[in-house]
Order: C-alpha cells, then sequence, then structure tokens
C-alpha cells in the first residue's frame, strides 16, 4: 500500500507499489510529457476551459453564448468521445497565499492589503475554501502516439477557436497538470504534498500511479470508501423533454468536493438523419392505426391526440435541425462524484 506522511513535518512522501485493485482502479497504461495519456487502447487529451459570465448576461447575450457553445459541440469530432467535467477542489493553501493574497511590501499601505486579503479569506471560507475548475477531455482511438498528437492538435485549433468567441479559451494540460487534478481528488487534505518529475521517476523505478493512488479503494453496493473518505456517484437515470439552461450549474453548486462529468458521443449526421426518419415513420404508423381505429367506431372528426401531436412536430424539428440548420445528435450521460 501507499504511505502517506509519516509525520506531520515530513514534506516527502515514502513511495510503495500500490495494490493491484487500486491500479486496475485507475486505467491509465502510458503518460507523454505533453499530456496525451494512453488508456484502454486509446489515447486522450485534457483542456482547461474559464469561465464565463453567463448568470449575469441579458436574455439576447446569453443566446449568443448558446449558440457559441454548441458550434463547441458540432465542432467535435464524431470518431472520439468527449468528457466535459466541472471539479470542485479544495483550495490548496499555499497557492491561495502565493498567486491571491497580496504580499506586505512595508511601503505604508499595508493596512489595506491587510484588508484587501481578509476579504477573500472570507470569501473563499464561505466557500468552503473550494475552487471550481472546467476541463473538457477527448479520447480518440489511434495506432500511435505520433498519429494521436496530430489529431490532437486539430482539435486544440478548434477548441481555442470556438472557445475563444466566448471569451473563454482553452489551454491543454501537461501531464504534470494532469495527476495534479486526479491527486487532489484521490488524496483530499493533501493537496500541498503533490510532488511529480517525470525524469526522476523513471530514474528511481516509481510508477506515475504512486503519486496519485489514494491508500485504498474499497466499492460497496451504494458507495465507496477511498482512504479516510466515503463517496457515491449518481447520474441522471432520464432527462425531461425540457431541461432548464440552470440545470449543470445547480447540480455543481454544493459547497463540497465533487466532479460533475457529462460524457458526449456524437452521432455522424448521416447515421442520426436515419435514426430520425426511422422514429417520425413509427409515429406516423402509430397515428394511421389510431385514426383507423376512430373511422372503426364512426368518429371521423377525432382530433389527433396531442402527445402524438407534439412527438409528430418535436421530431420534425429535430430532423431540420440535423439536416437543414447544421446542428448535431449526440448521447449524452451525466454522473457527479461527490465526497
Amino acid at each position: 500500500m501507499i504511505k502517506t506522511l509519516a509525520a506531520a513535518n515530513r514534506s516527502e512522501r515514502t513511495r510503495f507499489f500500490i495494490p493491484r485493485s487500486v491500479q486496475q482502479s485507475i486505467p491509465i497504461q502510458r503518460i507523454f510529457r505533453d499530456g496525451i495519456w494512453q488508456s484502454n487502447g486509446k489515447f486522450t487529451q485534457t483542456w482547461r476551459f474559464a469561465d464565463i459570465n453567463y448568470t449575469l448576461a441579458s436574455h439576447e447575450d446569453q443566446e449568443d453564448m448558446f449558440r457559441s457553445y454548441c458550434a463547441v459541440l458540432n465542432s467535435l469530432p464524431t470518431d472520439a468521445t468527449t468528457k466535459i467535467t466541472i471539479n470542485n477542489r479544495r483550495l490548496n493553501g499555499a497557492d491561495f497565499q502565493r498567486s491571491v493574497l497580496m504580499r506586505e511590501k512595508g511601503d505604508g499601505l499595508d493596512v489595506y492589503r491587510k484588508e484587501y486579503n481578509a476579504v477573500l479569506t472570507e470569501k473563499s471560507a464561505a466557500s468552503n475554501n473550494l475552487v471550481q475548475d472546467k476541463y473538457i477531455t477527448v479520447s480518440v482511438s489511434r495506432k500511435n502516439v505520433e498519429e494521436a498528437r496530430t489529431f490532437f492538435h486539430r482539435v486544440d485549433a478548434d477548441l481555442s477557436k470556438n472557445l475563444g468567441k466566448l471569451d473563454s479559451g482553452a489551454k491543454a494540460l501537461d501531464s504534470y497538470e494532469r495527476l495534479r487534478v486526479f491527486h487532489d481528488f484521490f488524496r483530499p487534505g493533501e493537496e500541498q504534498h503533490f510532488r511529480f518529475k517525470m525524469g526522476e521517476a523513471m530514474g528511481r523505478g516509481h510508477h506515475f500511479k504512486d503519486s496519485i493512488a489514494p491508500d485504498g479503494m474499497r466499492f460497496r453496493a451504494d458507495h465507496f470508501e477511498m482512504g479516510g473518505k466515503v463517496g457515491r456517484v449518481l447520474f441522471l437515470r432520464e432527462y425531461a423533454s425540457y431541461i432548464k439552461d440552470s440545470m449543470i450549474t445547480d447540480l455543481s453548486d454544493f459547497p463540497r468536493s465533487l466532479m460533475l462529468s457529462i460524457d458526449i458521443l456524437p452521432i455522424p449526421t448521416d447515421e442520426a438523419v436515419h435514426e430520425m426518419q426511422n422514429r417520425i415513420m413509427g409515429i406516423e404508423g402509430d397515428i394511421t392505426r389510431w385514426q383507423q381505429k376512430q373511422n372503426t367506431n364512426n368518429n371521423f372528426s377525432a382530433v389527433i391526440p396531442y402527445d402524438l401531436e407534439q412527438l409528430r412536430a418535436e421530431s420534425k424539428e429535430f430532423l431540420d435541425d440535423l439536416s437543414t440548420r447544421d446542428q448535431r445528435m449526440v448521447f449524452a450521460n451525466v454522473t457527479l462524484q461527490q465526497l
């Protein structure tokens, strides 16, 4: 098992081989310096993107942002899967002091710096010392890392262009930054102890999973145990026909450590059009059979039921989106991991 800090005043960890059960729970097989990882026969790359001020924008601006967001989803390659992740992580106190708080300079203005730092510290405490990061991870099957790297260069250009229209932008993470995300999630409370240098780890024969894996993982019927923490994974089983644009915000605003993931599988346009045409034919068949039944009962003026008429209208509008408005069908799975 992994040994954590032996004492509070130690800054280095003694690394051991991690248990086989924990290794299997982290199915990463190989990592490269530029942030490309190989896992289960696929290659993955992660980008961090910045938040935008959507809630306070006007209705017209929100519509423009939504269209730009749709453009981001439509630009995703159909031969790859995509995961959008919202990560509520505990704030690293050392990083907070170094990058956010103002340092005293002894120039007579320190009283204002102290007041400014007190306000920021109070705001941080009110949010349980949590910060929210957002990521996009693209996974694709390729023969080797060179082909994967060429593919991800094209994806990087598309994401930078489309997210740039939202004043957000995308930054590809290297392996150190990606491992840092996993470490902070798997080892809560030890964020400041993350250390990883690829060359040094290779020279010493240390596995990169030794730097991120928890002491142990145990899966129960309705929860999982990870180190000294207990967590649960929730997923949305069914979606309503209409979903508010604030749904994801409401789910991710819990003041605790969590990861909300949206797994997206784009469907090629020709397959999506064929699927919707079959659905429309099925709906038209249901309407025809209903009308024949009414005619048999000499009810020639019966109005088509509202639910069938609504299904017909929605399906035709969906088909128009695919064939004339350059939209794309995607399968989505929403999960929420909470500690």
